[in-house]
């Protein structure tokens, strides 16, 4: 029996110094478009502004023109690119779901 380990990105993603600000999320190889990329926050009320982040969620940038976006899949938010994401772009998205001046 083959062991699964958890890994908290994808293959597809990586973490490295970004132009926006501090670290980002970036592509390691072609994404098409509509691709769930996981689970970036889950709903917990014991939390501030009631979600954890997980790794996923705790790296990618806002942008004014993301390519990809939160979706609601029940209890969890999940990232899904908005177009085909080419290798070495950096992943974004319009943050929503709290106020960062907070």
């Amino acid at each position: 029996m083959k062991r699964e380990y958890y890994k908290p990105l994808p293959k597809s993603l990586t973490i490295k110094k970004s132009n926006i600000e501090g670290l980002g999320l970036f592509a390691t190889e072609d994404i098409e478009a509509n691709t769930d990329l996981g689970i970036t926050h889950i709903r917990d009320e014991r939390f501030v502004d009631d979600y954890i982040r997980t790794p996923l969620g705790g790296f990618y940038n806002h942008s004014e023109e993301p390519n990809c976006e939160n979706i609601n899949v029940g209890s969890h938010l999940h990232l899904r690119t908005l177009k085909k994401i080419n290798a070495g772009d950096e992943i974004t998205a319009k943050y929503i779901l709290y106020n960062p001046t907070k």
